[in-house]
């Protein structure tokens, strides 16, 4: 009951909150910026969450404080291809809560916000209606032929 409470509130709470999410190279920060500056609305790029990075702890999130708790850079090359998989959703799952607290924080402000996320299908759809999200897909060769050509 809780989580279906909690589901409507963030619904309520994001109804100003237009999620894209997607493949590498398929033009989600370039549409979220494009569409921030159209509609005069929040631009939340890649990694918008960054700011809050410095609440997390190894406690609550271990995954995401791996880079300062691994003995050296052998521990994380020598990894199974089974703990590096593990850590990557863990990652992502820690990150969608950082995510969510900071669109809790913009949403407040009352202007559109356009996300460029990686919350996943099963969030967005807890946490959003079918309008306002928008999956953009790249062939993946796209990925493998431009990887390094990127300002980032």
């Amino acid at each position: 009951m809780s989580v279906q409470i909690q589901s409507n509130v963030l619904k309520h709470l994001f109804q100003q909150v237009y999620f894209i999410n997607g493949t590498a190279y398929a033009g989600k920060s370039t549409m979220v910026k494009m569409l921030a500056e159209k509609h005069g609305g929040i631009c939340c790029g890649e990694n918008y969450h960054d700011c809050l990075m410095d609440a997390v702890d190894t406690a609550h999130q271990p995954n995401l404080c791996y880079f300062q708790t691994m003995r050296d850079w052998q521990e994380f090359v020598n990894r199974t291809p089974q703990a590096y998989s593990s850590w990557v959703a863990g990652c992502s799952r820690e990150a969608e809560d950082l995510e969510l607290v900071r669109l809790i924080q913009l949403a407040e402000a009352g202007r559109k916000i356009f996300v460029d996320t990686n919350l996943s299908a099963e969030t967005l759809r807890e946490v959003s209606d079918y309008q306002r999200v928008a999956i953009l897909l790249a062939p993946p060769s796209l990925s493998v032929e431009r990887f390094f050509q990127r300002e980032d």
